[in-house]
């Protein structure tokens, strides 16, 4: 499946903070990164006609290291951008501070499934030219403090147009704003616009003009979550022009600039991750319209070499069009659990690799590797050891996995991890519970291919959309989550796989539609009907994994985001002659 040929062959410049596009290359933190590679993939092998852009981060995100408590601690990641990139023959300056910040972009290259090529441009600060500040600008993802943020999306924004513009892809852009971090690009693009660069001379005409070249995708449905910067900040990085701009606009009422609302100011079209995500934005920002395309991924690159087989022997064009996926139905129950096994026997080698425990093939084996954040719950399950306890001996055993990063200054999400490590003593071989460190997409991919069920238990409303579970399910692996984000689309209870809870935000209900489906419908059946826990494995395939991909994702950015047809309803036809009178 390619492109339509009418599509417009203009360029669309995908701008995220973070994009993941593979474990060597260490430029992503969680969800949304890798939700950006697996789209430009998707758009590499769709032949859209798409750039990215992001910062290079010369030293990734973090490498973690736990103590036998779960203290996490971190540590750079050391990578080499020249092994895996190019260096382009172009330098652009943006002014931070007062002063000029020099700045090249280096190219990484998606090559998609018939050979297309897409740019990634991945900018970097580290040139002798620079203060031994400006250096480290493009070092860390997320790291440092306010000052060293709004640099960076200083960098990103006004640096990502500046770059556009000296590689001569400059004309008829639409730029995409993945979450907003990105959001001073519209800064930019008012300079460019207005006569000789004057931000005095702005009028509604020029925010129009730059209005219909934007395109924003929120992803957070928390205020909290929402990037804000103290406008004597603003002042300081932005200068006084640029600032003065931005007050004239009334984004300096509440005293600090969110990034947010500027990106939903300037865009023409604005959208949530998920159906449920759009209703909570809408309510979040009433003002403003706002669609709601829900997530996907990348399905070539979250099956496992075991599936892909399989897929290749009873859907030979699923790569090129994800929609053949809804054809696993024809695939038999033995060929669903042999290719599980084989990943599951991968998965639980690499585990006994990497801890030093080795944990039994037979053993129903839960999954949950999510970003360490204290609204994700990852213990929810530990809560009540006694129960556990009994269920594995009255049921069947059962042995959990466990892998996330907390972010460095998130000491709600690290106190989190340490509770899994002590739940886990004390739980000790009753119930095995391993928790892996330092999740990159490698073990992503072994771990939603290699478990039996994938958890997940975010606190109602706050998962946007969540993608973990949309791997799994690629692999025939079901879901076991509470009712929020893609699962509210994605559940077809004993088909698909199970809530928890019904929708409600009440802890203790949850909590006890957990285990009572563990206890009375999932470990058994798992044990008893091994047959029914496998068509449930075909199903999840056949239903998820053939929609929530990034194929069927970037096709509906292209219609209603870049190039939005209005539809136009055909007349009513006119009525039929009466047959009756007809026959007369």
């Amino acid at each position: 499946m390619r492109m339509s040929s009418a599509v417009p062959r203009s360029k669309i410049v995908y701008m995220s903070m973070e994009i993941g596009l593979e474990a060597a290359v260490p430029t992503y933190s969680g969800g949304l990164g890798v939700l950006a590679g697996d789209f430009l993939k998707a758009a590499a092998d769709l032949h859209a006609p798409i750039v990215g852009v992001t910062l290079l981060h010369r030293k990734g995100y973090f490498r973690q290291h736990l103590s036998q408590a779960g203290q996490q601690t971190e540590s750079p990641v050391a990578w080499d951008p020249s092994a895996l990139l190019q260096p382009l023959p172009v330098t652009v300056r943006v002014p931070i501070e007062g002063r000029t910040v020099h700045v090249r972009p280096w190219l990484y290259t998606i090559q998609g499934i018939t050979g297309h090529q897409l740019a990634i441009y991945m900018l970097d600060t580290s040139l002798p030219e620079n203060s031994v500040f400006d250096q480290t600008l493009t070092d860390h993802l997320y790291g440092g403090d306010e000052r060293y943020r709004l640099c960076q999306e200083t960098l990103l924004g006004l640096g990502g147009v500046a770059v556009m513009h000296a590689l001569g892809r400059s004309t008829d852009l639409i730029y995409h704003m993945n979450e907003g971090h990105s959001a001073l690009l519209t800064l930019a693009l008012l300079e460019r616009r207005a006569r000789g660069g004057d931000l005095g001379q702005v009028n509604e005409a020029d925010i129009e003009a730059v209005r219909s070249h934007c395109v924003f995708t929120t992803h957070t449905p928390v205020p909290a979550g929402h990037d804000r910067f103290p406008m004597h900040l603003v002042h300081a990085v932005l200068g006084d022009v640029r600032t003065g701009l931005l007050e004239r606009l009334g984004f300096s009422s509440t005293g600090e600039l969110n990034m947010t609302s500027l990106a939903l100011f300037f865009s023409r079209y604005i959208n949530g991750v998920a159906m449920k995500h759009g209703e909570v934005s809408r309510d979040m920002f009433p003002t403003f319209p706002i669609s709601a395309i829900t997530n996907g991924v990348h399905a070539t690159t979250w099956t496992a070499p075991p599936f892909q087989k399989l897929f290749d022997k009873h859907m030979a064009p699923w790569r090129r069009d994800n929609n053949y996926l809804r054809y696993a139905r024809g695939m038999s129950v033995d060929e669903i659990r042999a290719a599980h096994a084989e990943a599951k026997r991968g998965l639980l080698a690499d585990v006994e690799t990497r801890t030093g425990i080795r944990l039994p093939v037979e053993v129903m084996t839960l999954g949950f590797a999510r970003r360490a954040a204290e609204y994700k719950r990852a213990p929810l399950l530990l809560t009540d050891h006694d129960r556990l306890r009994r269920i594995a001996r009255e049921v069947g055993p059962l042995q959990i996995l466990y892998a996330g990063k907390a972010h460095p200054r998130d000491d709600a999400g690290k106190e989190m991890i340490k509770g899994v490590f002590r739940a886990g003593a004390e739980l000790g071989d009753d119930v095995r519970v391993v928790y892996i460190e330092n999740y990159d997409m490698a073990l992503a991919l072994e771990l939603v291919s290699g478990v039996d069920l994938w958890l997940n238990t975010p606190a109602r409303p706050l998962e946007a959309s969540g993608t973990s579970g949309m791997k799994a399910a690629l692999n025939g692996v079901p879901s076991f989550s509470i009712l929020d984000g893609w699962w509210i689309e994605g559940h077809y209870e004993g088909h698909t796989g199970w809530s928890i809870g019904n929708g409600t935000e009440n802890p203790a209900d949850e909590l006890a539609s957990l285990y009572d489906k563990l206890e009375r419908v999932i470990l058994p059946m798992y044990y008893t009907e091994p047959n029914r826990y496998a068509e449930i494995m075909r199903s999840t395939i056949a239903i998820n994994g053939s929609f929530f991909n990034t194929q069927r994702m970037l096709l509906q950015y292209l219609s209603n985001a870049y190039f939005p047809v209005e539809f136009v309803p055909a007349p009513a036809p006119s009525p039929s002659p009466d047959p009756v009178k007809s026959s007369v």
